[in-house]
This record gives C-alpha cells, sequence and structure tokens, in this order.
C-alpha cells in the first residue's frame, strides 16, 4: 500500500506559535511512519517551509499543495493541523484546504469559525440543556466604553478576553473600574472583538472529545487547579504553575454530567476530530462553559495526551483513527 504523504502543518501567526510548534514536535513522534510519510510544514504568514536537504527551508507550492524535492515533486494527500489560533483554529487553513480538494484533520470551515468566534459559539450551545453561560458585553473596534456601566451590568471582578484567540492569551482579571479600560486594550491587540465575561466562582474542568462518523466520545476529564488567580498562560505553559487531575476527583454523576455537555457542545457545533471543552462547575453544581478548543494543546504538558492516556489509548492509534475518518468521510 502507497504511504499517504501528509504535512503536518504547525507553528501559525498567533500568540501561540510557540505552544503549536511544541504540540506539533509531539505529534510528529506518534505517527504511524509504516503508512505515512510525514513532512512538518512550518506556517508563518505567507511562507509555508519545510526543511530540505542541509536543513535548507524550502517552500510549499500553495498552487498545488506540493513541495519540490529533487527535479520533481511530493503533493500532499493529507494535512495534518495543529496550529492553534490562526490561522489554524479561525477556519482559514480549512477554508484552503477544501478549495484544494486536500482532507484534513480537523472541524470543518465553518465549524471552526463558529467555535474560534467565543460569542457565536455561546449562541450556538446556549439550547443545550443544563448548560449554563456567564453574561456578558461584547465591544468591538471604535465602541464606545462605558466601564461603571459594565460593572454596574456584570459586577466586579470581571474577565476581559479577546473574542476570538486561545491559550488565555490577552485575558486579564479585571477588579476594579480603573483597570476596565487599559485590559479592554490589551485584549484588542490580540483580536478585533473584546468580550468581557462575569466572574463565575467554581472548579475548572477540561473534557476532549473524539469526534467520528462512529459517534462521539466524551474522554476521561481534568480538573484544573491553577496556582495563579486564574489558568492563564503562564499557568499553561509553566511547569509547576497549575496542577492537573486526570481523571478529575469528583462524584462519577459530576463526570458524566460534563461529559455529556461536552458531547452536546461539540455535536450542535458540528466538530471534527479531537477538541476540548472547558467548563466552571459552581458550588451548588452548576456547570458553565467557557468555551471550545477546536485543536486542543497536544505538547507533553497538555491536557488532552493525559485524557487519551487515561483513557487506555495511545496516540498513535488516535491519529490513525482521525486520519482514516476523514478519509472515509470523502
Amino acid at each position: 500500500m502507497k504511504k499517504l504523504n501528509i504535512a503536518l502543518l504547525a507553528g501559525g501567526n498567533s500568540s501561540e506559535r510557540e505552544v503549536a510548534l511544541a504540540s506539533a514536535a509531539m505529534i510528529l513522534d506518534a505517527f504511524d511512519r509504516s503508512r505515512y510519510n510525514v513532512i512538518p510544514v512550518d506556517v508563518h504568514g505567507l511562507h509555508w517551509t519545510c526543511k530540505g536537504a542541509g536543513d535548507r527551508k524550502v517552500e510549499v507550492d500553495k498552487t498545488d499543495f506540493s513541495v519540490p524535492v529533487g527535479d520533481g515533486k511530493i503533493r500532499f494527500d493529507y494535512a495534518f493541523i495543529m496550529i492553534h489560533g490562526t490561522p489554524g483554529e479561525d477556519g482559514k487553513l480549512q477554508g484552503y484546504l477544501e478549495m484544494m480538494g486536500i482532507p484534513y484533520s480537523t472541524s470543518g470551515f465553518v465549524s471552526s469559525v463558529e467555535t474560534f468566534d467565543k460569542t457565536l459559539c455561546k449562541r450556538i450551545v446556549s439550547e443545550i440543556d443544563g448548560l449554563c453561560l456567564a453574561r456578558e458585553v461584547l465591544l468591538r473596534r471604535g465602541d464606545r466604553v462605558d466601564a461603571d456601566a459594565i460593572a454596574a451590568r456584570l459586577g466586579l471582578p470581571v474577565f476581559v478576553k479577546p473574542n476570538a484567540s486561545g491559550s488565555s492569551c490577552g485575558v486579564t482579571k479585571v477588579k476594579s473600574v480603573a483597570d476596565m479600560v487599559p485590559a479592554i486594550e490589551r485584549a484588542f491587540t490580540e483580536s478585533d472583538a473584546v468580550l468581557i465575561e462575569e466572574f463565575i466562582e467554581g472548579r475548572e474542568f477540561g473534557c476532549g472529545v473524539w469526534i467520528t462518523a462512529d459517534g462521539i466520545r466524551a474522554l476521561p476529564v481534568t480538573e484544573i487547579k491553577s496556582h495563579k488567580e486564574f489558568f492563564d498562560y503562564e499557568a499553561k505553559y509553566t511547569a509547576g504553575m497549575s496542577d492537573e487531575i486526570t481523571p478529575a476527583e469528583i462524584p462519577a454523576a459530576a463526570t458524566v454530567r460534563i461529559q455529556r455537555l461536552a458531547e452536546a457542545a461539540a455535536k450542535v457545533c458540528n466538530c471534527r476530530g479531537i477538541v476540548r471543552v472547558d467548563f466552571i462547575m459552581t458550588p451548588t453544581g452548576d456547570i458553565y462553559m467557557v468555551e471550545i478548543n477546536s485543536i486542543p494543546g497536544m505538547s507533553g504538558g497538555s491536557i488532552v495526551p493525559k485524557q487519551i492516556a487515561a483513557a487506555g489509548l495511545n496516540m498513535t492509534e488516535v491519529i490513525n483513527a482521525v486520519i482514516e475518518d476523514t478519509l472515509c468521510r470523502r
């Protein structure tokens, strides 16, 4: 059987670039090389490069999604996308690949756009029974900012975050009206819209979901205990700044509730491949969805690989299944 030529798309253009490169490095080691010829591709702006002879950078030909080799070229049969943020999670790469007729590992173009836009995603999942959502204010560039009115509506503290970003980049917990505008300005450096949400007191959980043509399967739940005020970029990617307990030490009924809500959110958003849904559970047992990560972290310290292991699976078989499922859908 001919090996599939797979482009492992890594890097990206956002603040999450280094995280995405780390995720891709781990995924690269898990590919079944007896079945796939995997070529890492660093996507950075308009430059998509891979390593040629002598570590020379070789540009991908985007007119036919190929890479030159000697006097010929290798055309990629498949794209495994491991880019957090733009252009991997916001639909840009998916749109290109669909135009080129290239199958890929993630949710489709429309689903990627919807889940990357936090406000839009919340509207889509709002009808899920038993799922709570934080009250919010959405600001776009040029909007008048009335910090007093926002505080009166949502209370304090609030979370100010980019409406389209990930890894908690540009997120600030605001405790006073005086700190509101600087936090909004910071969030605008990451996104063209800013989401301000009421603070929800509770425990934080993440649940991976694996979606194939055969159905939707929730992975074991992880509880996230940040050593900082919240699970920000530093807490996520600095060793010792958080404890991530997999499986979460909560009653079985609570685990099942989180898993069913994660599956419902992934289904209503038409997600594919592997996604992660983040939640906060209040002391009274209400479960609030924070966001859907359509391309969750896969580095050594990331949550989903731990959940895959806790489920008794290994990364190689999961990758194989994701690829096979995509090809079967065509």
